[in-house]
């Protein structure tokens, strides 16, 4: 057994979602999820994120993950030896809701995504890299495959990070106050409404007036309002 199974096996299971995130560069990931929210998540037992290093599992002396692709070509591509034997390792260990895999060719990723994905206990994102990975892989062990946006990053880990984090953030007692997320953009399909703090009056800026009137119902009305009116100005598509 390698040392990164012995580990896995050791670990304590956490009560909340567990995402275990294989990477060829794990070390970009280390500080993403070592502070602010993310942190007291995963301290508290709510949510767990294991970062596994890609090149723990070739058999290749110099830990070579990577080859050329048949029929020529430019960049190289995750072969699929490695990334078969991570995976099953990992499957012998715990059951998996889903098996993500981050390209910009996968599904957009919106808030609907999110909300369902956060209900899981166990997902495990594979990050891609170079010219990608084998398709053997993206045929026979993934069963997601997501994207952020239409544009090329030069790997999955931001993007898995990105994923992560939307998450983590629904699942209850992450946040200090759990309607927070509820009220987020693009929950029901608009946008949050503007937002203000102290003080009340700021070199003449002032803070409408509905929101200092203590009266619930059309603070709330006010805000369902300007959450229409912002989305029709910014997003009209999202009231399609």
């Amino acid at each position: 057994m390698m040392e990164s199974e012995k580990n896995i096996a050791a670990e304590t299971q956490s009560s909340g979602l567990r995402i275990d995130i294989i990477s060829c560069v794990p070390r970009l990931l280390d500080s993403f999820f070592d502070h602010s929210i993310l942190k007291r998540a995963k301290d508290a037992g709510h949510a767990e994120v294991v970062i596994h290093d890609l090149r723990d599992y070739s058999i290749q002396k110099q830990k070579q993950i990577d080859d050329y692709a048949f029929g020529g070509g430019a960049g190289m591509v995750l072969g699929i030896e490695t990334i078969a034997r991570c995976i099953r390792s990992l499957q012998s260990i715990r059951i998996y809701d889903d098996i993500i895999y981050m390209t910009p060719d996968g599904e957009r990723f919106q808030q609907k995504m999110a909300n369902r994905l956060s209900m899981s206990k166990n997902l495990m994102i594979l990050c891609g890299h170079y010219k990608g990975i084998d398709e053997r892989v993206r045929e026979h062990f993934i069963t997601k495959e997501i994207s952020i946006g239409d544009y090329v990053l030069s790997g999955g880990e931001l993007p898995a990070a990105v994923v992560s984090d939307a998450l983590i953030r629904l699942i209850p007692g992450v946040l200090n106050d759990e309607t927070s997320a509820l009220t987020d953009s693009f929950q029901d399909n608009l946008l949050a409404p503007p937002v203000y703090t102290r003080p009340a009056d700021f070199e003449g800026w002032k803070v409408p007036e509905v929101l200092l009137s203590g009266h619930e119902k059309k603070i709330n009305d006010w805000r369902m309002e300007q959450s229409i009116k912002r989305t029709q100005e910014r997003r009209p598509d999202l009231l399609q």
